[in-house]
């Protein structure tokens, strides 16, 4: 596509359905007991729009804590569809659950793995870098084996199939074709832009940076891992960001298989039915992007090849 990339979509999979994400807009498509496909869309405001969201490191964490906003918002209406509650997450609400979210991860993959690096370097009476390396190996094993036991419910497996269903979508619009059942399933599960890619980037620059650290008291220890996580979490993203610019590079082809294979836990195959709900998102999406952003542009765009340098 001379000089012309596509825009970055993504999304993320709920209950019985797929949200698609936007520059602009934000869409969902759920299919309700019945068999019915519901369908929900709203632009995006706030944070979305601001200057903020240019700066690098700072706009990961913005669009992140924004993200999981919406996610959350989502993931509750997915399940109101299924039980025919109508009860809602916002404001107050939506800030607590987030909160409360953040603060059994960040203790259970950051405080945890820390104290137990103490512990073994105390214990073993090995050196402050020894130390950080046990740290980061638990908590690798720590995500690693969360994702492999969540994935062994049957509910999740579900969820995890719409995730596939999500990349599929995705893979099949960058690589410019009808966006069709038949169509999408031929395409890969895996996509380097995805969460889990996110999330196992934290974990491998968290081992790089604390390795560096020398000895010191656990409580230090401790707030020092609380303390450099937005950080983390910024450059994380800046490099998701990059290695998705740049997959045309043999070289990010080869950082980003670690990525690809992780997702194995957190995507199964679709049925043509998930591939329905998860195209009608991405197109309920699509359309209102295009009302917002101008026809032109975007209809070039999913009419020809993506563009990834």
């Amino acid at each position: 596509m001379a000089n012309e990339k596509l825009p970055s979509y993504g999304g993320q999979a709920i209950i019985e359905g797929v949200m698609m994400r936007g520059s602009q807009a934000v869409a969902a498509a759920m299919r309700n007991p019945e068999g019915e496909i519901i369908i929900e869309v709203e632009d995006l405001t706030g944070i979305y729009k601001s200057p903020l969201r240019k700066i690098p490191v700072l706009r990961g964490l913005i669009i992140l804590w924004d993200a999981l906003g919406l996610g959350t918002r989502y993931l509750t209406l997915s399940a109101n569809i299924q039980t025919g509650e109508d009860e809602k997450i916002e404001g107050p609400t939506l800030f607590l659950t987030l909160f409360t979210s953040f603060a059994i991860a960040i203790a259970l993959f950051f405080l945890a793995p820390a104290a137990l690096g103490q512990l073994a370097q105390n214990a073993l009476h090995i050196n402050a870098w020894w130390g950080n390396i046990v740290e980061g190996i638990v908590r690798l094993l720590l995500l690693i084996g969360y994702m492999w036991g969540i994935g062994q419910m049957e509910d999740i497996k579900r969820v995890f199939s719409y995730h596939g269903a999500e990349h599929k979508t995705i893979n099949a619009f960058e690589a410019g074709a009808q966006l069709t059942p038949e169509n999408v399933a031929k395409y890969s599960v895996e996509h380097p832009r995805c969460g889990t890619a996110f999330l196992l980037t934290v974990v491998i620059f968290s081992i790089l940076l604390f390795s560096l650290f020398g000895p010191m008291p656990l409580l230090w220890r401790l707030v020092s891992r609380v303390l450099l996580l937005p950080f983390i979490a910024g450059i994380s993203y800046e490099y998701i960001r990059w290695s998705g610019n740049h997959l045309d590079s043999k070289f990010v082809q080869f950082l980003i298989k670690p990525n690809l294979a992780l997702q194995s836990l957190t995507t199964r195959e679709p049925t043509k039915e998930m591939l329905e709900v998860s195209i009608a998102s991405f197109n309920a999406m699509f359309e209102r992007e295009k009302i917002l952003q101008g026809d032109l542009g975007l209809s070039r765009a999913i009419k020809e090849p993506a563009s990834t340098g």
